[in-house]
């Protein structure tokens, strides 16, 4: 009579997949926080770069080129170029890589 040898068992086999597949999660996660962090950090840049040309637009239409100015620096933020035609005042302001613009006016 002959003999077969047994296969491996089931359990045998399997071993330690469950530290493996454990790993693979926790990296996506990473991977997941860290590209959402990048995205979170680029939408606040952008709106703080559009809350300084909101701003500087708004002390444009009361005061001028030079209250825009104030204004913008006092956002951290660069004023690009201010222009005006009647009662509409236009604003371009750079904070850091971000470029926003704006427009206000005296008008009700």
């Amino acid at each position: 009579m002959r003999v077969r040898p047994t296969a491996v068992q089931p359990r045998q086999q399997h071993r330690g997949q469950a530290t493996v597949l454990l790993l693979a999660v926790i990296a996506l996660v990473v991977v997941m926080m860290v590209a959402t962090a990048g995205f979170g950090a680029r939408v606040v840049a952008k709106e703080q770069a559009q809350v300084a040309a909101d701003a500087a637009a708004l002390a444009g239409v009361v005061g001028g080129r030079a209250a825009a100015a104030g204004v913008a620096t006092a956002n951290d933020a660069t004023l690009v170029s201010f222009t005006t035609a009647g009662e509409e005042v236009r604003v371009v302001v750079r904070l850091g890589n971000d470029t926003a613009a704006a427009v206000a006016t005296r008008a009700p």
